[in-house]
């Protein structure tokens, strides 16, 4: 698999810059826990990304929970639309903006995922956000591919749609989301989880008769 990531060494507080290079792809990431960095990066999406239809790739990530009553909050919402991802480390942050509240309440956009249904209920039950409108790729990959692929993971349906690997180490996997500071490998895993959520479903949207 053709992975790399450039780190933009920014030497601010509020937020760090990457490029991630999947295959032939690079996708700029921005990984911050500093609300109006996030209104910024809301801000400069296509304008149709708050009007219209618009598919975006949505996941979360959390501390994993080793004992059987514990229940970690969200640590990061990643969030990718085209080839821009946001990381927002929403457990680090003072406050949630309002603009994110606002794009994800927009039935005008449509966030896709794999096991997306958990990944609202939670950011419902953790942060009271409401995601107005998602669709689970599992779903829309059943529908379009056939019954081979309704349990498949992310990396399945990316093997399938995208023809394209992605690695998902397991130490990166049960690491510690609530750092303050993510490491390359996590923000590369955090971004691609995203972006490869985007891609599939917009080739299966794409592909509808």
């Amino acid at each position: 698999m053709t992975i790399t990531i450039v780190d933009y060494n920014v030497r601010d507080y509020s937020h760090d810059k990457y490029d991630v290079v999947f295959h032939s792809e690079t996708i700029h990431t921005l990984v911050t826990h500093t609300p109006s960095m996030v209104d910024a990066w809301l801000s400069n999406l296509p304008r149709n990304s708050h009007t219209s239809n618009s598919l975006v790739g949505l996941d979360v990530e959390w501390l994993p929970n080793r004992q059987r009553n514990m229940d970690n909050p969200i640590a990061i919402i990643q969030l990718c639309i085209n080839r821009e991802c946001l990381v927002f480390q929403i457990l680090r942050a003072s406050f949630i903006p309002q603009s994110l509240v606002a794009f994800l309440e927009n039935q005008g956009n449509t966030f896709v995922g794999v096991g997306i249904e958990q990944d609202v209920e939670k950011l419902l039950r953790d942060y009271s956000l409401r995601v107005a409108n998602f669709l689970e790729l599992r779903t829309l990959a059943t529908q379009r591919l056939g019954e081979y692929v309704r349990g498949a993971g992310l990396k399945t349906l990316a093997a399938n749609v995208l023809g394209k690997d992605i690695e998902k180490p397991r130490r990166i996997t049960m690491s510690r989301w609530d750092n303050f500071k993510l490491t390359p490998q996590q923000v590369q895993y955090a971004c691609i989880d995203a972006f490869a959520s985007f891609e599939i479903g917009r080739i299966l949207y794409d592909s509808r008769v």
